[in-house]
């Protein structure tokens, strides 16, 4: 008996995660919806900020792939779209060319900027906790 209590209590945690994990992309979708991103496409863009953090740095794809909840198909397909918006760049490796290189564009970066906040705030809505707090700015005088 006490392994079938186990294991409800353990699917009931899966349950949870998975109910967290949707509210939480809806959320994040809704916020940036607007800006025409959904919650993989910022997923990405952060992901890239965060490898490839100087202008012109480039990441390859084969890096994002176990860091992503996206198959290696639908990060092509997400790539793809997100070059055709034009925030991000595609090449082939040189040294092997199965391998792709994606790269922000400084329209990318700007987005990122722009609604890395929003993202943040949605997170903060799904997730709770303390909103984050503002990024200390120039003085005002």
């Amino acid at each position: 008996m006490a392994a079938s209590t186990a294991g409800e209590q353990l699917e009931e945690r899966w349950r949870d995660i998975l109910s967290a994990h949707a509210r939480t992309m809806c959320e994040i979708d809704r916020a940036l919806h607007p800006h025409g991103l959904g919650a993989s496409d910022f997923e990405v863009l952060d992901m890239l900020v965060a490898a490839a953090p100087a202008e012109g740095e480039q990441c390859r794809v084969q890096n994002l792939v176990g860091r992503v909840h996206l198959s290696q198909s639908a990060l092509s397909r997400l790539i793809a779209r997100l070059e055709k918006d034009g925030l991000v760049t595609r090449s082939v490796c040189a040294e092997d060319r199965r391998g792709v290189w994606v790269a922000l564009t400084s329209r990318g970066r700007e987005l990122h900027a722009e609604v890395l906040p929003l993202q943040r705030a949605a997170l903060t809505r799904a997730l709770g906790g303390q909103p984050p707090r503002p990024e200390p700015g120039p003085s005002p005088h």
